[in-house]
């Protein structure tokens, strides 16, 4: 049995270790016995001394005898290098274990080479600053900077967790909107490995030894040069419907990395023509989320119409086929 203390703002957690886990090693024995925490936070707070054995420190694969008393001093890591920012957040949901967000495109998810602040993990930690103890400010899975839409933050270790085992077992349900160049006669599947492009390596490819991605695309509505699709992601490889989408000869329209250059139908109306000039991102968006909940266990799904830009494509679309027909 598992006891529970709050001792200066730490969690300390103290087991007994069952003697029928005698034999097997201490993270082994660690993930089966606190399973909200990763084996990899297990071993690392092992190695730092936070976690000892009959009060002695042992190494993550030293062997257990059983009936061994454990102490676990549980805390996360407070990241001070990222500052919490003002920055106005879209919130769709929020309890005491997660935030449901609808991120605008041209917000980058957290700061990289080039992007210190201004981002939505600034964001986060300016409306909800416990968020430092989460790992990334509890973002469990991105959206590309101009991909807007829906996204999932985890407020506590335990949902953090949970969460990312859900994206590992593919059970969290991530369903998309964009628009692609071409006529599609049907929806299908992408079933092609993403991995970094063998030349460029700031883009992402179709490769053989990639890793496995595999995207579901159904048709909306039909134009003249152009089809609306909603996207399911099976996978959630780096770029992958802009990717696979590109592979399969329907890139995205306003996609700056994989779209090719502009085409224009033929006898396109001068609205049609200035919109996708000046359509320069990628139009997609995250229509659609649904998970389990990491306390709960219910099943919770969100939905959040398209963005204004994408509206107008779609009406721009719409209009210019009307005229052409």
């Amino acid at each position: 049995m598992v006891k529970e203390a709050m001792t200066k703002g730490q969690r300390l957690l103290t087991a007994i270790i069952p003697q029928e886990m005698a034999g097997m090693r201490l993270d082994q024995v660690l993930a089966a016995i606190f399973p909200e925490y990763s084996r990899a936070r297990l071993q690392y707070w092992i190695r730092c001394g936070q976690i000892v054995v009959n009060d002695r420190q042992l190494r993550p694969r030293d062997k257990i005898q059983g009936g061994e008393s454990v102490k676990v001093v549980a805390t996360a890591d407070e990241v001070t290098t990222w500052q919490a920012e003002p920055i106005p957040l879209d919130l769709i949901y929020e309890d005491d274990a997660i935030i449901v967000l609808n991120k605008p495109a041209g917000l980058v998810a957290h700061p990289g080479a080039g992007n210190h602040a201004g981002t939505l993990l600034n964001a986060l930690l300016g409306y909800a600053p416990e968020l430092k103890a989460v790992p990334r400010a509890g973002i469990v899975h991105r959206l590309d900077k101009d991909t807007s839409g829906l996204i999932v933050v985890a407020r506590t270790l335990i949902a953090h967790k949970n969460l990312v085992e859900q994206l590992q077992a593919r059970t969290l349900k991530r369903e998309y909107e964009t628009f692609v160049c071409g006529v599609m006669t049907a929806g299908g599947e992408v079933d092609a490995p993403v991995g970094r492009h063998p030349v460029h390596r700031t883009r992402m490819a179709v490769v053989d030894r990639g890793k496995p991605a595999v995207t579901h695309y159904r048709v909306i509505e039909r134009f003249r040069a152009h089809t609306h699709i909603r996207v399911r992601l099976e996978t959630g490889r780096t770029h992958q419907i802009r990717v696979h989408m590109a592979h399969i000869h329907h890139p995205i329209i306003g996609d700056p990395l994989y779209g090719g250059r502009l085409r224009l139908p033929k006898a396109s109306s001068t609205e049609l023509i200035e919109i996708l000039r000046g359509f320069k991102r990628q139009a997609l968006h995250a229509v659609q989320l649904g998970l389990q909940h990491p306390v709960t266990g219910v099943w919770q799904q969100w939905e959040t119409p398209l963005p204004p830009d994408m509206s107008q494509l779609l009406n721009v679309l719409r209009s210019d086929s009307n005229i052409a027909g």
